[in-house]
């Protein structure tokens, strides 16, 4: 729970910031910059949290689809083991959205170019949706 609060109150703190706290100034990096919270020092990173949704195209035969879940599988486990995706999985209530997956690139448009080359997406069974989010480095993410 301590977490989460932490979380919360960093994600507020972050929204009234400047353009001079930043300290990341290379532009192919995710933008950091250090905060100070009850005498912990951290530092924020910006990432960008990729909705999975239901596409338009979901008609594919069961093994057309199942070839196609295998091939979106392995290519965010290559994400993944880039260290370009530090966190994902699928959504869990069966509605519009199918997963999320949360991109350590320096922009929104690189996110979602990434995940548009996704196998499901271009089979157009999922569409991306892609919002920025300020998040401490190991508060939940590596």
């Amino acid at each position: 729970m301590k977490n989460i609060s932490l979380i919360f109150v960093l994600i507020l703190f972050t929204a009234g910031l400047r353009a001079q706290d930043y300290t990341n100034t290379n532009t192919d990096a995710p933008e950091t910059f250090k905060y100070n919270w009850e005498g912990t020092d951290y530092t924020m990173q910006k990432y960008f949290i990729v909705f999975l949704k239901e596409g338009p195209v979901r008609n594919q035969s069961e093994e057309e689809a199942s070839k196609i879940q295998s091939e979106h599988l392995a290519y965010l486990a290559d994400l993944y083991k880039k260290e370009i995706i530090v966190l994902n999985g699928p959504g869990g209530d069966g509605g519009e959205i199918k997963g999320f997956s949360l991109y350590a690139v320096a922009t929104k448009e690189k996110a979602i170019e990434l995940a548009s080359n996704d196998p499901a997406v271009k089979a157009g069974r999922l569409i991306v949706e892609a919002l920025p989010w300020w998040l401490a480095k190991g508060s939940i993410v590596k």
